[in-house]
């Protein structure tokens, strides 16, 4: 019986799954980077020989292009050591803002209705002669009323 790690391997060897063994470089790669950094990545790619990577914010993007020095020799790195990842050779790294792929946010919403007890007392006097405001009086009244205990 053959164990799942060896029918892994034979799978991401065969040409039609050739992603698959570039997308574990990436992630090798970003394993390498600052748990800051991998925070800030959104996803990285190579395009003739360029490496693209797209932050989750525009600050990640500003502190980054400072760092692409940092990020090349890491790259330069990983090729050297792994000779799978061969194929993420790069000369230059570019920095871009994903819209795509925003800051995860925590989704902290409170379901509670708030349950009041009405304050007002709907017997207070109306002097005026306009009807339409006497009527409109007349219906504060009896939703007053309606929501009295």
């Amino acid at each position: 019986m053959k164990k799942i790690s060896t029918l892994l391997s034979h799978l991401s060897s065969l040409p039609q799954f050739k992603v698959l063994k570039q997308q574990e470089c990436y992630q090798k790669y970003l394993s390498l980077l600052t748990p800051k950094y991998q925070k800030a990545i959104a996803f990285i790619y190579v395009k003739e020989q360029t490496l693209f990577i797209a932050v989750r914010h525009p600050g990640f993007k500003m502190e980054l292009n400072y760092n692409r020095d940092l990020l090349k020799s890491v790259l330069t790195q990983l090729t050297s050591y792994h000779t799978e990842c061969q194929m993420m050779y790069a000369t230059k790294v570019v920095v871009f803002h994903s819209k795509y792929h925003p800051m995860p946010q925590k989704n902290t919403q409170e379901s509670t209705v708030p349950l009041y007890q009405e304050r007002a007392h709907p017997d207070f006097a109306i002097e005026t002669s306009d009807h339409e405001l006497k009527e409109k009086f007349k219906q504060i009244q009896e939703r007053i009323a309606c929501n009295r205990p």
